[in-house]
This record gives structure tokens, C-alpha cells and sequence, in this order.
């Protein structure tokens, strides 16, 4: 007998040492590994036009974001995250495939320009509609993220921002756009409603699938014209009416994500949901027009292509901030590794919850093309930039077809952010080195 009650205690501290260790946090990287019968579900949020540091986290002064920052503080967080390109449609379309715009042929905002036709006027022609079907059937031509998720018996909703005709091109099974230039329906969704996304979840749960939601609004992007009650905390401290709309639009989109993150919790979902958050490009005001200042959006320098990229999975990735360069183009393989899925080969990227494969990367690469493309089907014709960094160092390389009056640019970027300082001539040997790992990476021929 008193054998047998030794035994029983022995296998009791055994189980309870047991759910002890199950409960410890995983380290960072720690690549997860899902329930097969129960995937957690997903919700891509990307922020439209905002610079990299127009958070409280990133250490605004002024601009308020305490939902973002709460997720922040959830997350894995890389605050050296960078877009390839730093144009909407380009962007987009990078971060629902994980390749490169020269890889996917979705290079730019809009077709080619005809000779002497004003862009506002070309909308309306036969040759817009042409040539964005065009630009839609090359993104049906490659894997989407929707499209993989669908085999593990994903249900996939859109909103917002999507230029690739209607939701379904992209391998939704739901969605708001129906097709015209870059979201009709969808861009409802955060400045004027947020139930289209409550709607889907609950269809979804009621048929006990796993979904993703694409959460895409166009906010803080122009119109910059937030709810006075957020304006009249801004007017006062900002440089001017224009910049304090666009800090107030910032705070409005955090409101949006903070609704959002709040029905999770409600619907006690947030332990099983997989939230990714990054931007499509970034933005810089003009203080006096409203419009993007230079070095921003469409631009290679950082105000247009940097943005944080942060990751939560409560269990499963331990909140931390990272160091490393992390790219748009590693989302996509993220959330498949989370999902039980495996990225495509032909997916560039890396699973940032991969502590190896994050700590392997020496550099990041990416390209800026004309916003109206010379040529759909040669990416290379509309090529304006191609840029990478490597440690300390980021390198503009120009294409003399696009940018012929530009030369290389170097900046070490850890003590130069905002890329004042070009250091190219007096590193002839690195920019020589740099030019031909871009070579290598992309020859743009």
C-alpha cells in the first residue's frame, strides 16, 4: 500500500511538472506547429500610407496610437521592416503573394499612360480597363495567399484597399471590391463601418471553418479628414493644419484596429487568432499642400518603404522586439507556417517565427517602378530603383532609362534614418560590392 500512494505521487508530479512546461513561453523564432484539426485564424491588418515612426511605440511625440501600441506589446515586433516597393498597388499585390513585384508583373498603380492623355481622363478609357485586366490576370497567374490557405479550409474576406479586380481574382472566397480601380466597396470599411468583418466571422464560425481576414482600409491615406473631436488634439502641437489632419487620421485608424482587436477578445477568440500587422508604403506630409512629401511614398528612401512588422500569437511567439530586417515579402510564409502550410518555392521570404532563418539574413532587397507602367509585361521597362541593406548600409542604384539624371546613392542608415548624408563617393569599394549583390539578386535586364 504504501508503495502504490509513493507510485500515485510520483505520477502526479510528473503530470503537474508536465502542464507546467506546457505552459512556458516559446523562445523567440520558435517555428509553431499547429493542431492539425483546429488552425488558428488570421487577421492581416495593413495600415495605408503611414511612415514608419508615426506611432507612440516607434516614439512619436505626438500621435497617439494606444490600440497599436497595446498590440506592440503582444507581438514580435521588427521595427526594421521594410516594403520592396513604396506604391500602393505594387505593395499590395507583394504582400498577398510573397514575391516581388518583378516576379508577380505588378510593378505599378496603373497601366501605361498614353502620349499626351491626362491621367484623370485615361480612367475612363478602353485602354485603363484593358490594361488593368491585364495587371489582374498576372496576379491570377501566381499563388496568393487566400488561394494557399484555401487548402487547409480557409474561409478568406477582403476589405479595403485591392486593385486586382474583384476579391474573388485574389482567391477570396468573400469579399467587399467589386472591381474598379483600387477597392470601390471595400474602402467602406473602417471609416465608415467595421460589421462586413463581424459578419464574416460569424458565418464562419457557425460552419466551425478557420478564417483569414484581409483588414485594408484606406486610412491613414488621403482624404485626410479624421472626426474633430481627434483633429482638435493635434491642431495645437503640429506644423501645420495639413500635417495635424494626417496625425489625427493615424489616431482614427488606431481606433479602427483597437474595435477590431476588441472583438476578438469578446468573442473569445484573440488565444486562437494569428494578428499580423504591417504598411503598405509610407507617407511624409507636406506641411503645406497635404500631399507626400519628397523621400516618401514612391519614393526608395525610408519614409516610403520602412514599416514596423509585428506578429502576435498569445502560446505561441513570445512578445519581444527584434532587432533583424524583416520584409513584407515574409508575411505570407509566416502565416502559412502558422496554418500548417508550407510557402511555395518560389516565395523569396522567410518565417519570421523561424529564430534561424531570421538570424541566417544578411540583407534585404527591393525596387521602385514609375507609377503608370511602360511596359505590363516587362517589369524591368518601368524599373526606376532597385535598393538594399546590409548592416549598417542601404544603396539606391538608379536605372538610367527611368532616372538617367540620378546616380548611386549610400547612407549608413543606423546613424543617418532619414538618408541626408549620401556617402557614395567616399565608398567607391562598397557601393561597388552592394551594386553587384543586387546584380546577383535582380539584374533588371
Amino acid at each position: 500500500m504504501k508503495f502504490a500512494n509513493q507510485f500515485r505521487c510520483a505520477v502526479a508530479f510528473v503530470i503537474v511538472l508536465a502542464a507546467r512546461c506546457s505552459l512556458t513561453e516559446p523562445a523567440f523564432g520558435a517555428a509553431p506547429t499547429p493542431t492539425p484539426s483546429s488552425p488558428p485564424n488570421i487577421v492581416l491588418v495593413i495600415s495605408d500610407d503611414h511612415h514608419w515612426h508615426d506611432y507612440s511605440f516607434m516614439g512619436h511625440k505626438h500621435i497617439r496610437t494606444p490600440n497599436i501600441d497595446r498590440l506592440a506589446a503582444q507581438s514580435l515586433v521588427f521595427p526594421h521592416g521594410y516594403v520592396p516597393s513604396s506604391l500602393c498597388c505594387p505593395s499590395l499585390a507583394s504582400i498577398v503573394t510573397g514575391l516581388y513585384p518583378h516576379e508577380h508583373k505588378v510593378t505599378s498603380n496603373d497601366p501605361p499612360l498614353p502620349p499626351g492623355m491626362p491621367r484623370k481622363g485615361f480612367y475612363e478609357t478602353a485602354a485603363f480597363r484593358d490594361g488593368r485586366e491585364a495587371m489582374s490576370r498576372h496576379l491570377e497567374a501566381v499563388p496568393t495567399l487566400p488561394r494557399l490557405l484555401a487548402e487547409a479550409n480557409y474561409q478568406s474576406l477582403q476589405t479595403g484597399k485591392w486593385w486586382q479586380g474583384n476579391y474573388h481574382r485574389g482567391g477570396f472566397t468573400h469579399g467587399m471590391t467589386r472591381g474598379e480601380r483600387y477597392g470601390d466597396d471595400g474602402i467602406e470599411i473602417g471609416r465608415k463601418t467595421m460589421q462586413p468583418i463581424y459578419d464574416f466571422i460569424e458565418q464562419t464560425r457557425a460552419e466551425d471553418q478557420p478564417f483569414f481576414v484581409w483588414y485594408a482600409p484606406m486610412m491613414p491615406h488621403l482624404p485626410h479628414n479624421p472626426p474633430e473631436r481627434l483633429l482638435a488634439k493635434y491642431k495645437d502641437a503640429a506644423p501645420s493644419l495639413e500635417v495635424a489632419k494626417y496625425w489625427a487620421t493615424v489616431e482614427w485608424f488606431d481606433e479602427t484596429v483597437g474595435e477590431l482587436l476588441r472583438y476578438l477578445d469578446e468573442q473569445k477568440l484573440t488565444d486562437n487568432t494569428v494578428v499580423a500587422y504591417l504598411a503598405d508604403n509610407g507617407w511624409i506630409t507636406d506641411p503645406k499642400t497635404g500631399q507626400a512629401a519628397p523621400k516618401s511614398k514612391q519614393s526608395p528612401y525610408d519614409g516610403g518603404l520602412r514599416t514596423p512588422i509585428m506578429i502576435r500569437w498569445p502560446g505561441h511567439v513570445k512578445p519581444e522586439r527584434s532587432e533583424a530586417l524583416a520584409s513584407s515579402l515574409d508575411v505570407a510564409p509566416t502565416l502559412l507556417a502558422a496554418a500548417g502550410l508550407k510557402a511555395t518555392p518560389q516565395m523569396p521570404g522567410i518565417n519570421l517565427l523561424d529564430e534561424q532563418a531570421v538570424a541566417n539574413r544578411k540583407a534585404v532587397f527591393g525596387e521602385c517602378f514609375t507609377h503608370n507602367s511602360k511596359d505590363l509585361d516587362h517589369p524591368a521597362a518601368s524599373l526606376r530603383w532597385r535598393w538594399m541593406i546590409e548592416g549598417d548600409w542601404k544603396l539606391l542604384v538608379p536605372d538610367p532609362k527611368n532616372e538617367p539624371k540620378r546616380s548611386a546613392e549610400l547612407y549608413k542608415i543606423t546613424e543617418d534614418p532619414t538618408e541626408k548624408h549620401n556617402v557614395a563617393d567616399a565608398n567607391a569599394d562598397r557601393v561597388k560590392a552592394m551594386t553587384a549583390k543586387i546584380n546577383a539578386w535582380w539584374p533588371a535586364e
